[in-house]
């Protein structure tokens, strides 16, 4: 028990200097994108004019300074205020989130009906046709650009045949192409992760005993080896959701879907220091959030994960 709190300890202290790390990184970096000030003042303003919207916004202080204030504000609670929509980060997050919800929901569904069974068959069949199909389609699933696949699908479906909206959100048919876009890559990552697990389980010695004893085929692949075959992929899906969330920028602006990534790409666009701050240090939260989870589970299943640690 001692060894678990003290493995405990050790992950959260590595969570929060990820987090503080992160927090630094993201503070930098928008600082080097420019003056937000010149997006927001009128064209011909007074230098007073623009000196004045700059000490409103805090920006007149030192680095140091305003790093502190955005600490203190995070420990508050308190993401501050949108410079260009004037309303505070969290409303903006929290009325985005939804539609990122349901995106992220319905292409982590695809990729899992696509990537679990196509990883199965191919480590069933391995060497044959449909693990060579199987290769193939990681291949392109793990190195086409989620723009590329984007920009093909709405030419395809939208422009010569017309079936499919081409940006926004609505119904069913607005999610359909950015869903697709967006699981496409992680339906080849879990189709990876499920065929390499699936041919470790599969030369098991239970399974070989299984086989010995008479069992079926089907059910020595489908209750013996899949059950344990899918607890790292399952995992994997699990973080795999937090990334879709928070990171889906690429596939959300060209979608125009009104969802987290999109509002990145807005603050990234507009200079909204608070805004790109906000959306990255509560994904880099959830996402750490998540892995820690991962980790304080993973040994309490396996002991031998804390003692190596």
């Amino acid at each position: 028990k001692a060894s678990m709190k003290q493995y405990i300890i050790r992950r959260v202290g590595y969570s929060l200097l990820s987090l503080f790390l992160l927090s630094v990184t993201i503070f930098l970096f928008v600082r080097v994108t420019g003056d937000p000030v010149s997006l927001l003042v009128e064209p011909g303003a007074s230098p007073e004019d623009i000196e004045n919207i700059r000490r409103q916004l805090g920006l007149d202080r030192p680095l140091w300074e305003q790093y502190w204030h955005f600490m203190a504000s995070l420990f508050a609670g308190d993401f501050g205020q949108s410079f260009y929509y004037r309303v505070p980060v969290l409303d903006l997050y929290f009325q985005r989130l939804p539609h990122s919800l349901l995106l992220a929901a319905v292409a982590m569904a695809l990729s899992l009906l696509i990537g679990i069974p196509s990883g199965i068959l191919a480590a069933v069949r391995v060497d044959g046709f449909w693990d060579s199909a199987g290769k193939i389609f990681a291949l392109l699933g793990l190195s086409l650009p989620q723009f590329w696949v984007g920009l093909v699908l709405i030419l395809f479906f939208s422009v010569y045949l017309g079936w499919l909206p081409s940006s926004g959100s609505g119904g069913v048919l607005h999610l359909l192409m950015p869903a697709f876009t967006l699981g496409w890559y992680f339906a080849a990552a879990h189709m990876r992760l499920t065929r390499s697990s699936m041919l470790e389980v599969l030369g098991s010695e239970y399974i070989k005993l299984a086989r010995l004893k008479g069992l079926p085929e089907a059910l020595v692949i489908g209750k013996h080896a899949l059950k344990n075959a899918l607890i790292p992929v399952i995992t994997l899906a699990g973080i795999n959701l937090v990334v879709m969330i928070n990171v889906a920028v690429v596939v959300e602006t060209v979608f125009a879907w009104p969802g987290i990534g999109r509002l990145l790409y807005e603050g990234i666009t507009f200079r909204d220091f608070p805004v790109v701050q906000g959306v990255v240090i509560i994904g880099g939260a959830m996402i750490v959030l998540v892995n820690l989870l991962v980790d304080i589970l993973y040994a309490l299943i396996d002991p031998r994960i804390r003692l190596e640690s």
